[in-house]
């Protein structure tokens, strides 16, 4: 069975994202997200998609789930539900990136979370990650980095296992 694992940067109020947009530069965490979905396949929604800059991700299998039939993009499996995105995906894990309703569809189904805890409040975000429980979820690794000249806020990179 394919593992599925959702990976995200998360400020202090679960806000995820603004306009379309991530809420800030962090580009530690960017390399992050690379060196952790580079050769893996990556299942986002369309509008996560469509925020890309440059298409679709390099050095990854790009599976988008949408419910338009009529949508496609080149280098991009389009999907219609999680099962079908989960019958292309190559090879364990899946990384979910996105967005808010994908994340609230999949959570349940996830082993892993890959997590970069933002530390600040963005307040004028509008969408948000689902609440981590606790009781289902187990921190098992955390690495505290600072802010500095390239980085406006600390932050915390935490892969969470499901508690078995």
């Amino acid at each position: 069975m394919i593992s599925i694992a959702l990976i995200a940067a998360v400020a202090e109020n679960g806000a995820i994202g603004r306009n379309q947009q991530l809420l800030c530069h962090l580009p530690n965490d960017l390399k992050h997200f690379k060196t952790l979905t580079s050769g893996h396949t990556v299942v986002m929604g369309r509008r996560t998609f469509e925020s890309l800059p440059n298409g679709a991700l390099p050095n990854r299998k790009n599976i988008v789930l949408t419910h338009n039939h009529d949508l496609a993009w080149p280098g991009v499996a389009v999907v219609h539900n999680i099962d079908e995105a989960m019958a292309q995906a190559d090879k364990s894990p899946v990384f979910i990136i996105g967005g808010a309703t994908l994340y609230n569809e999949t959570i349940g189904l996830a082993d892993t979370l890959y997590i970069t805890h933002i530390h600040h409040t963005f307040a004028d975000a509008d969408t948000f990650f689902p609440a981590i429980d606790k009781t289902v979820w187990i921190k098992d690794e955390v690495q505290e980095m600072p802010a500095d000249e390239r980085h406006a806020y600390s932050y915390t990179f935490v892969t969470y296992r499901r508690k078995r």
